[in-house]
């Protein structure tokens, strides 16, 4: 099994990228940084006779990514009690897919997602709406919801102090071993 990490934050080795390390660190997984990442938004065209128009960015690049892949992981920073701004560009797009690759919807049933949040005012409780909006994308386009970490964390480094969200991660991480061994 084929393991990819899609890390949201806008800041390098923040607080989101050391959980989601922890929890790859000596797994084959690639990972993608989408700040390092052109994503256009792009106009709804969903229901036009034309469809969406070409779009010069590396939405096409990111998305085969994920297709080639089987476990994926979402990372992402709880800003202002979402998914980061380039998360969000990334997944509206996915629309664009549901258009234009008939299988699609077919190809992404056969992944199992995981979700990783950090945040620093209350995520426990603040970020559960997001946790419950993956679960909802997931559903729709049948993914398979393996489960989330939250962690709390504001300032560079807090993530490292908080045993909770490091003992999910481990134990993310062994699920994630027990299917890709299972596939041996």
């Amino acid at each position: 099994m084929k393991v990819l990490a899609i890390y949201g934050s806008s800041r390098a080795n923040g607080n989101t990228d050391h959980l989601t390390d922890l929890v790859v660190e000596g797994l084959p997984c690639t990972k993608i940084y989408l700040r390092d990442k052109r994503i256009e938004a792009i106009e709804d065209r969903r229901h036009t006779a034309e469809g969406f128009q070409p779009v010069d960015d590396d939405y096409d690049q990111v998305i085969s990514e994920v297709l080639s892949h089987d476990i994926l992981i979402f990372a992402t920073p709880l800003y202002w009690y979402g998914m980061s701004g380039r998360m969000k560009d990334f997944v509206d797009r996915w629309s664009q897919s549901l258009r234009d690759k008939p299988n699609f919807k077919e190809e992404m049933s056969r992944k199992k997602g995981y979700v990783i949040i950090v945040g620093g005012d209350n995520p426990r409780v603040k970020a559960l709406p997001l946790v419950q909006q993956f679960q909802y994308i997931f559903d729709f386009v049948s993914i398979d919801f393996g489960g989330y970490v939250i962690g709390s964390a504001n300032r560079p480094g807090d993530i490292m102090g908080d045993d909770r969200a490091l003992f999910e991660a481990r134990k993310m991480k062994e699920e994630i071993v027990q299917l890709i061994n299972q596939r041996k």
